[in-house]
């Protein structure tokens, strides 16, 4: 699954079931590693999700990994504590909102 299938579903059920978004303002950004360096964001904003294929927004959070662990993320294939330890996921910003997200994730995927 491409990681635009992987957001786009993400973002329609975001969308669909907002009630775990509320309260939450937060872009996140992926920096997606390997042979061409992909950028993907994600934005949730007053129980909205939408993503972009470039910087749009002022990330909160920037996580970089290869795209092959970012879909083994998105699918809960990948520990993220785990990667990180191990270095195939690097976090730029709060651990916090790092954890946020992979509860996130686990909620719409």
């Amino acid at each position: 699954m491409s990681v635009d299938t992987i957001l786009a579903t993400i973002v329609t059920r975001m969308n669909e079931e907002p009630e775990h978004l509320e309260g939450l303002t937060y872009t996140y950004e992926f920096r997606l590693t390997g042979e061409e360096e992909q950028l993907y964001q994600l934005k949730i904003d007053n129980q909205t999700a939408e993503y972009a294929t470039k910087r749009q927004w002022e990330p909160k959070l920037t996580l970089e990994l290869s795209e092959a662990n970012f879909q083994k993320l998105a699918t809960d294939n990948l520990n993220p504590a785990m990667a990180y330890m191990n270095g195939k996921l690097k976090v730029h910003g709060e651990l916090t909102h790092a954890l946020k997200f992979h509860s996130l994730l686990k909620k719409y995927t």
